[in-house]
C-alpha cells in the first residue's frame, strides 16, 4: 500500500475549470514578464563564441542595461506574449495526463514524469515558431551580428522612431520565410524536444520529491505553499543542470540555423570543450529560481482558488 502523502496535491478532477483558466491566463502572463530579462540574457550567452560580447551573466546584464536601457533586456517580449497559448495548452496536458496515467498507476513519480514529458511536448510544438521569431528580436542591438537577420532600415530616422514592434516583427519573420521557409519557423524543434521534454519530465518528480522531504523536515504547522516555494527552485536547478547542453545547442540551432542538432553538438565540442555546454548554465538558474517561485506560489494557489466549493476546507494551506 502507497504511504500516506504529507502533502495532498490538488487533482485535475478537483478544479473548477472556468476559474482555473481565467486565473491561470494572469499568472502565465506574470512569470514570462517576471524571467523574460534572463531569458534574453542565456539567449545571447549562449549564442556567442566564447566571450566576445560578455563575460558572464551579470556582465551581460550590465552592458545590455548602458547600450539598449531597459527596451534592451525586453526584445522581443510582445512576440513571446504569444506563448500564453502554449502555456494553457502546458497546463492542462499534464493534468489530463497525470489523470489518465492514474487509471493505471498509483505512483505519483510515474505521474509526475510521463505528465511533464508529454505537456512539454505539446507546448513545445506551439512555442517554437515563436521562440524562433523572439530569438532572433532579442539578438539585435549588441547581438545583431551573431544572428542572419536584422532589422532592415526602410525609414528615415525621424521617421523610425515612430515604427512600432510588430513592424520590426513582419521584418524578421518575412526574412525567415524567405531564407528557411516555413521550416525555418521549425528551426531548434527537434533540440527543444531533446531539451524541454526532459527537463520538464524531471522537474515534476524532483519537485514533488523535495516538497515531501522539506515536509518531514519541517514543522507540522508549516504551510505547505512555503514548502513548495522552497521544492520548485531545487527541482528547477537540478532539471536546468541536467539538460543545459541541449539548451545550448538548441538557442545555437535556432539563431545560426546553419547546422542540425549533432553537428552544432560536435562542433561546440570542438571549438569549446565541455565548458561550452555549461554556457547561461548560471542566467539559466537564476532566470529558473524566481520562474519556479512564482509558477509554484501562483500554480498552487490558482489551483487552491480554483477547488470545487465542496473541497474548499479540505486541503490543508
Amino acid at each position: 500500500m502507497q504511504q500516506k502523502r504529507n502533502i495532498q496535491i490538488i487533482e485535475w478532477e478537483d478544479l473548477d475549470k472556468r476559474k482555473f483558466y481565467s486565473f491561470g491566463v494572469f499568472m502565465t502572463m506574470t512569470i514570462r514578464a517576471t524571467v523574460y530579462p534572463a531569458t534574453l540574457i542565456r539567449t545571447r550567452l549562449q549564442v556567442q563564441r566564447g566571450k566576445s560580447l560578455y563575460n558572464g551573466t551579470v556582465d551581460a546584464f550590465v552592458k545590455i542595461l548602458r547600450a539598449e536601457g531597459i527596451r534592451g533586456l525586453y526584445r522581443g517580449f510582445m512576440v513571446n506574449t504569444f506563448t500564453l497559448i502554449s502555456g494553457q495548452a502546458y497546463i492542462t496536458t499534464y493534468e489530463l495526463v497525470r489523470k489518465y496515467v492514474s487509471n493505471y498507476s498509483a505512483s505519483n513519480t510515474l505521474k509526475s514524469l510521463v505528465a511533464g514529458g508529454s505537456a512539454s511536448l505539446v507546448a513545445q510544438s506551439i512555442t517554437v515558431p515563436i521562440d524562433v521569431v523572439s530569438q532572433q528580436l532579442m539578438m539585435q542591438g549588441q547581438g545583431e551580428h551573431l544572428t542572419r537577420f536584422r532589422f532592415k532600415p526602410k525609414m528615415a530616422v525621424d521617421a523610425r522612431k515612430h515604427r512600432v514592434t510588430f513592424g520590426q516583427t513582419r521584418d524578421i519573420i518575412v526574412q525567415i520565410f524567405a531564407a528557411d521557409g516555413l521550416r525555418g519557423f521549425y528551426r531548434g524543434y527537434v533540440a527543444s524536444l531533446l531539451t524541454y521534454i526532459p527537463n520538464s519530465a524531471v522537474w515534476w518528480p524532483f519537485y514533488h520529491f523535495y516538497a515531501e522531504q522539506l515536509s518531514k523536515l519541517a514543522p507540522s504547522e508549516c504551510p505547505h505553499l512555503i514548502l513548495q516555494a522552497m521544492a520548485g527552485p531545487l527541482a528547477a536547478a537540478t532539471a536546468s543542470t541536467v539538460t543545459n547542453p541541449m539548451d545550448v545547442v538548441r538557442a545555437r540551432v535556432q539563431v545560426e540555423g546553419r547546422m542540425s542538432v549533432i553537428e552544432t553538438f560536435k562542433q561546440l565540442l570542438v571549438e569549446e570543450g565541455f565548458w561550452g555546454m555549461t554556457k547561461g548554465l548560471s542566467a539559466r538558474i537564476i532566470s529558473s529560481t524566481p520562474t519556479a517561485i512564482v509558477m509554484v506560489v501562483g500554480y498552487e494557489t490558482l489551483k487552491k482558488l480554483s477547488l470545487r466549493p465542496e473541497l474548499v476546507d479540505s486541503r490543508h494551506w
